[in-house]
């Protein structure tokens, strides 16, 4: 940025990577226009400068956030970096450049110009919290199985749920909007990238479970009270897809859609 033009950091999509980012930030006293995931469709006409992720160099960011802020912000940064917020990027950056500045009280200041992390912070885990209900899991061969369409990353905060509960069992959760999928075994779990998953098609004892699980929903429910506008209220219509409930035959009822600019590594 020596002649004084807009300058973009580039970086692997990271949570370390983005550390290393305010690392350099620091370390340079530079602000970046963007900070942008190499694995984008566009780069900005801006001039870019390609942040290599260094392990040493997050580990010091992470000791120094914990030091300067709090373990709390740190804990936050990385729920902010599964949100689907635009340029969140930035607003971490920022957020921690200002928490060296206050150190815990930043946890405070609402009125910053950080605050919508703290709003998508809280819509990441309202849907963690859904999903950990509306998840449907399908027993295909030894191991059960589901698709999710999310608005956020929220698999790495699943698999600290659903993995403890099933450590007999094998548990695949494919995110179909990033196109990643969680991998639980023996009650722990992982989280890799493939393009493409189909679940392979029911067998006999799962097709019958799936329409006794429709029968006692339909039976159970209460024909005077039906309230439509309440149920929705309670369950959004955008989980139903996934939710054999609502399946007529032994497919979603719509077509799952497709989401892109997924980062390259969730390791939070």
């Amino acid at each position: 940025m020596s002649d004084g033009a807009a300058l973009s950091y580039v970086y692997d999509g990271s949570f370390d990577g983005l550390l290393c980012c305010a690392w350099e930030s620091c370390r340079t006293g530079e602000r970046p226009e963007f900070i942008i995931s190499e694995n984008e469709d566009q780069l900005p006409l801006f001039d870019t400068k390609f942040i290599e992720t260094d392990e040493a160099k997050a580990l010091s960011m992470r000791a120094r956030i914990k030091e300067a802020v709090s373990s709390q912000a740190l804990a936050f940064i990385k729920k902010a970096f599964l949100t689907c917020l635009e340029n969140k990027e930035m607003y971490i950056l920022d957020f921690i450049c200002e928490g060296f500045r206050k150190h815990y009280r930043v946890m405070n200041d609402l009125d910053g110009p950080w605050y919508p992390l703290f709003r998508a912070v809280r819509e990441l885990e309202s849907e963690t919290e859904a999903y950990r209900g509306f998840v449907r899991f399908s027993e295909v061969g030894n191991a059960l199985v589901s698709v999710i369409e999310p608005k956020n990353y929220v698999l790495p905060m699943l698999m600290a749920h659903f993995c403890p509960r099933f450590p007999d069992d094998a548990v695949i959760i494919y995110d179909k909007t990033h196109k990643m999928i969680l991998l639980g075994a023996e009650g722990k779990g992982k989280i890799a990238y493939i393009d493409e998953f189909e679940p392979a098609s029911p067998d006999d004892y799962e097709r019958e479970t799936r329409r006794l699980w429709r029968s006692f929903y339909n039976s159970i429910g209460i024909k005077e009270r039906y309230n439509p506008k309440c149920r929705m209220g309670n369950m959004p219509k955008r989980f139903w897809a996934q939710m054999t409930e609502f399946w007529e035959n032994e497919a979603p009822p719509v077509k799952l859609t497709d989401a892109e600019n997924a980062p390259k590594v969730i390791n939070a």
